[in-house]
């Protein structure tokens, strides 16, 4: 007779194996795309060329499903709210369920409507522009030196896609109605050469995250001569490339030449020790298809360290516990892709609708331990202003009324050098204010203007 499983998997709060379908999501049924061949569809020109970038080619995508209502919301939005400008793949596009637009978690966050936005607290009155304040911590130009022995690099402005929640919406994309967005004003090749310089006379630095924007939208000969150039300096010991892209357009990784290229600089990382990896941002099991996996077995294969999630917690897209662990075996079954990191949503403004509280973060870290190894249980991050990544039960104090954490740090920025304070100085971060009790919902009305705007 057989034994009875103890752990029964129809009595746990979440059940797995996963009951989607791992497939390519057919294109032919969205009004726009019917007559589109796999070889158009496979090709990263053609992505690129038929990205919708305003309303009236969204409505030639999804014809009849991209109702009136809808429409209408997503252009007042865009005129009144966004923070980015429209620009999604069709690739992207095709994970939408185009039956239920305004209910779709991938439309939630990267086509914001302006019913999404809270109403009466649409911005937190301590959100700003460059909410981590990454320019402030500029070496040069576009390198943030915030961590003692990590650097990012900026290397580029814009993307194959635009989040609405993109933490970079300072620096990142086009103008806006709200955000007149600012720009680099050193020429790339300068710029570049400023950065590899200030890392060559820095030899505490071992570790630089290459990113933007997007290096999907790098052309890959700059790409691979300032990775290349990265590898020549001896002290730097790990490279992370970022792309949203990887998912947005797979297509790009796809093509020869980006291939080659890559093959080329895994391989001289080998040589090197040096390790190479890419970073990428999902949030939803939704986009995880085939091609996606097929893109990210071509990285493994030429030798990648490890391609990982660098997902974003978003209310109405992720932020049930089995939404999260739907996505992080979809990743790791399917995609291949480590389950690395999901942060908290940066206050960046009129983001409020999107993020969580940190009581909220810290419940969802809880239920989704247990069912995934170790090594691929993702940690929940708050990104402090000034201090960097902490684990979300890292609290050191926590005001529930008010929505006040305070936070505190164990090495300086590049800004507090010769600050007496920072590591003993305690930094806040703040809940949405809707999260919070009536006591604390009064305490900030008092203060601020609920609706201000960006």
């Amino acid at each position: 007779m057989a034994r009875k499983v103890k752990a029964d998997p129809a009595r746990q709060p979440f059940q797995y194996p996963l009951k989607r379908q791992f497939i390519e999501p057919d294109w032919t049924r969205l009004p726009g795309y019917k007559d589109v061949s796999r070889q158009d569809w496979e090709s990263a020109l053609w992505q690129r060329q038929h990205s919708a970038k305003n309303l009236k080619e969204l409505k030639e995508v999804f014809g009849k499903y991209l109702s009136d209502d809808v429409a209408e919301e997503l252009l007042k939005d865009q005129q009144e709210k966004a923070t980015m400008s429209i620009l999604v793949p069709p690739q992207m596009l095709n994970t939408m369920n185009e039956k239920d637009l305004r209910g779709d978690p991938v439309r939630r966050y990267m086509l914001p409507l302006i019913s999404d936005r809270h109403k009466e607290w649409p911005n937190h009155p301590k959100a700003s522009r460059d909410s981590l304040h990454e320019s402030e911590m500029w070496a040069v130009e576009g390198l943030t030196h915030r961590y003692p022995t990590k650097v990012l690099a900026e290397l580029i402005a814009t993307c194959p896609q635009y989040c609405g929640h993109c933490t970079r919406m300072d620096l990142v994309g086009n103008s806006v109605p709200q955000v007149q967005k600012h720009k680099f004003t050193i020429q790339p090749k300068d710029r570049y050469e400023q950065i590899l310089d200030y890392l060559k006379k820095t030899p505490s630095v071992r570790d630089v995250v290459v990113s933007g924007g997007d290096i999907a939208n790098m052309p890959i000969a700059q790409l691979e001569a300032f990775v290349s150039a990265l590898m020549d300096i001896p002290h730097i010991r790990d490279i992370r490339l970022a792309s949203k892209g990887l998912q947005g357009l797979p297509q790009h990784f796809l093509q020869d030449e980006v291939l080659k290229g890559l093959d080329r600089l895994a391989k001289k990382a080998w040589e090197r020790g040096v390790d190479l990896a890419l970073h990428t941002h999902i949030n939803h099991a939704n986009q995880l298809t085939p091609l996606l996996a097929k893109a990210v077995k071509k990285l493994l294969e030429m030798g990648l360290r490890d391609v990982r999630n660098q997902g974003v917690l978003l209310r109405g897209v992720n932020t049930t516990p089995n939404d999260l662990l739907e996505l992080c075996f979809a990743l790791l079954d399917w995609g291949k892709i480590m389950p690395y990191y999901f942060y908290m949503c940066d206050m960046i403004p009129n983001s409020e609708h999107w993020r969580l509280a940190i009581w909220e973060a810290q419940a969802l870290q809880h239920a989704i331990m247990g069912y995934m190894p170790g090594f691929a249980t993702p940690r929940v991050i708050c990104d402090v202003p000034y201090v960097g990544k902490r684990w979300i039960h890292q609290v050191s104090d926590y005001d529930r009324t008010k929505g006040i954490s305070y936070w505190t740090k164990n090495y300086r920025t590049g800004i507090e050098t010769d600050d007496p304070e920072a590591l003993s100085r305690r930094y806040e971060y703040y809940d949405p204010v809707y999260t919070l009790p009536t006591q604390g919902q009064e305490f900030w009305r008092k203060q601020f203007s609920p609706a201000a705007s960006v």
